[in-house]
Order: C-alpha cells, then sequence, then structure tokens
C-alpha cells in the first residue's frame, strides 16, 4: 500500500479519507495478490498488469471505477444499496454505508473476467 502514500497525503484530513483508506486496506487485505498503483490521479488495483478497481473522492462521495462492462453487470445490487452510477463509476455517498459484500463480488467478477485479459483496459 505504499503506493498510495503520496496520494492520500494529499487528502484533507476528513472522514471521507478514513473511508477511502479503510476501503483500500480491505481490498489489500482481502485480495493480497492484487497489485497498487496511482495512476490518472486515482489508487486502483490491478491483476497482471489489467485493471481491476480505482477510487476518487469528491466532496460528497468517494467515485469507484471497475469499467463499464462490470458496473452494467452490477447495476441491480448497486440499485439495491442505494449507490448512483454513471458509465464507467458509482458513487457511494457520504453518508452511505460501504457495501463490502458488493465491492468483493465486483472484484472478484473483474478478477475473474479478465484472467485472460493481457492489456490494461477491456
Amino acid at each position: 500500500m505504499d503506493e498510495f502514500a503520496d496520494y492520500l497525503s494529499k487528502l484533507d484530513e476528513n472522514d471521507q479519507k478514513k473511508r477511502l483508506v479503510g476501503i483500500l486496506k480491505w481490498i489489500h487485505k482481502e485480495f493480497p495478490n492484487l497489485e497498487t498503483r496511482v495512476a490518472w490521479n486515482q489508487p486502483m488495483f490491478t491483476d497482471h498488469g489489467t485493471f481491476i478497481i480505482g477510487f476518487s473522492v469528491s466532496k460528497n462521495h468517494i467515485s469507484v471505477a471497475p469499467e463499464g462492462q462490470c458496473l452494467d453487470t452490477f447495476k441491480s445490487q448497486l440499485d439495491q444499496v442505494g449507490y448512483t452510477y454513471g458509465k464507467q463509476m458509482f458513487r457511494i455517498g457520504n453518508d452511505q454505508e460501504v457495501h463490502k459484500e458488493v465491492l468483493k463480488s465486483i472484484i472478484e467478477f473483474n478478477i475473474k473476467d479478465k484472467m485472460e485479459v493481457t492489456t490494461f483496459w477491456r
């Protein structure tokens, strides 16, 4: 997780930063084989050089980017937990619970679905 240190040091010390750090640490613990890096100004996890999931923060939410194809697969679960989403990402509002079971399912899907992918993006 050292790769995230510089990115995290630039964030204001607040509850949102604590939430993001908690999410990143949890993913690192649950998926220790994933590589960590910061690209496009967002912390992300990769597997064999291919993108799995990335994060960014804004004033009112944490954005989670799993790529559009994965997002399409999980829209009903995102609706169930009340997360809003766009074409390539979904939002965990500052006042919303972090549903780790949804995150875990998304990450597991991308790892399996991209097992044979040799490029960074799908």
